[in-house]
């Protein structure tokens, strides 16, 4: 019989424990701290910009947010807009609303759903105070997003007591005290199948994989399950008759790399076996940084002028202020744009300097600006950064050798 506590087992021979954490609704959950008379409510996060959320606490400006009647909360039937759902309490979801849905389709489902938008400080603040419990107690973290990790479990003191679950437990309490907001955690011995195993128990739930369990557990699952496959590539293994991913594991390794190509093909082929070898990387550079916004109606270049002009320049700005919030400088500057007929088209320059001053990222992606066709109506616009470097270092290296850096020009 298999012992799964690893009672007496050296520290060199200790199976890999890996754990993925994912805040429970992170979005709508950080809102119930603040309104906790909407708990159990359909609660729906999205739109976009806090107006609406103003306009609450100003229309009860001294009366604390707990207190606030539910009848004066925003509800999703009278949205007007084209905005995404960032997130949905698990209320709303049995509606079938879910991520990413447009906010309009949304309100069809469940016109009652109160609607709030995101508070990105707030957000951003608990974020950092979850992963700081984190980190006292498993200190080997990859950081995934605002919402999300990867802890390496295998020897940290208690990783391996019931597979990780005696750890994980910690965490979660530890997490709920200090920020009272609850997660979900899948333990495997990857990254890939830890993934899978934290959806499998929410919300506030913990879910064991071991070697044995793939035919059970795993292979009954849609390929779509898998980190990494894409719809597109799930449409093309759906038209192959693949359908689970243990179907995805029956099959040779040269019929999908023939399918796939040898790189693409050849991981499926290993992830459908459980297989992932990758660490939990504790720190990583960005390769951009970047700003979107999808407009509230289409705008168009001519037409809508101001508007546009004003949404370009805050976004230059937002990204210089990233850029410099995170300490880096960049060289490629590049633009994103997505028509009302929903093609998106991308275009990027890079420059001599590297640079993190927004007038200069205006002008530079200005310059991008008119290599797209911009006598189509617009939908989203967004601007990026890339080829970052740390401008410590750059700056260090440019006192040396006495260099100074340009002066920044507007683009109108």
């Amino acid at each position: 019989m298999r012992s799964r506590d690893n009672v007496g087992v050296t520290a060199a021979t200790l199976p890999r424990r890996i754990a993925h954490l994912d805040m429970d609704a992170f979005f709508a959950s950080v809102e119930l701290l603040r309104y906790p008379q909407l708990k159990g409510l359909p609660l729906v996060i999205g739109g976009g910009r806090r107006r609406a959320d103003d306009q609450l606490l100003a229309a009860h400006a001294g009366l604390a947010l707990a207190e606030i009647p539910l009848a004066d909360f925003p509800r999703l039937r009278d949205y007007a807009g084209r905005g995404v759902i960032t997130t949905a309490t698990y209320a709303a979801r049995q509606f079938g609303i879910g991520s990413a849905m447009g906010l309009m389709k949304a309100a069809r489902l469940c016109p009652d759903a109160i609607l709030l938008p995101v508070d990105f400080d707030e957000i951003r603040r608990c974020s950092r105070a979850f992963k700081a419990v984190i980190r006292d107690i498993a200190p080997v973290m990859e950081d995934r997003g605002i919402d999300e990790v990867y802890l390496d479990f295998t020897d940290v003191p208690g990783g391996q007591r019931e597979g990780g679950r005696v750890l994980a437990r910690l965490i979660q309490r530890g997490i709920l005290d200090a920020t009272g907001l609850t997660c979900s955690i899948g333990i495997a011995p990857n990254k890939l199948l830890a993934k899978m195993a934290s959806e499998f128990d929410k919300p506030n739930g913990i879910a064991i994989i071991w070697p044995d369990d793939l035919e059970r557990l795993i292979w009954p699952l849609p390929c779509r399950k898998i980190n990494g496959i894409g719809p597109r590539t799930d449409a093309k293994l759906q038209q192959l008759g693949l359908l689970t991913i243990g179907q995805l594991a029956s099959r040779p390794l040269d019929e999908l790399v023939w399918h796939f190509g040898r790189s693409q093909g050849g991981w499926m082929f290993d992830a459908a076996r459980g297989r992932d070898d990758s660490p939990v990387v504790t720190h990583s550079e960005p390769v951009s940084i970047s700003r979107e916004t999808t407009f509230e109606r289409d705008l168009h270049a001519v037409h809508d002028k101001a508007e546009l002009g004003a949404l370009f320049t805050r976004l230059c700005e937002q990204v210089a202020a990233d850029l410099k919030a995170k300490g880096y400088v960049g060289r490629t500057i590049g633009i994103k744009l997505r028509y009302d007929d929903f093609q998106s088209v991308t275009r990027d320059l890079t420059v001599e300097q590297h640079t993190a001053d927004a007038r200069e990222i205006r002008r530079h992606a200005g310059q991008c600006l008119k290599r797209v066709d911009l006598t189509r109506r617009l939908r989203l616009l967004g601007v990026r950064v890339g080829t970052l470097a740390r401008a410590g270092k750059l700056a260090s290296a440019a006192a040396a050798s006495g260099l100074k850096a340009g002066r920044s020009l507007p683009l109108f």
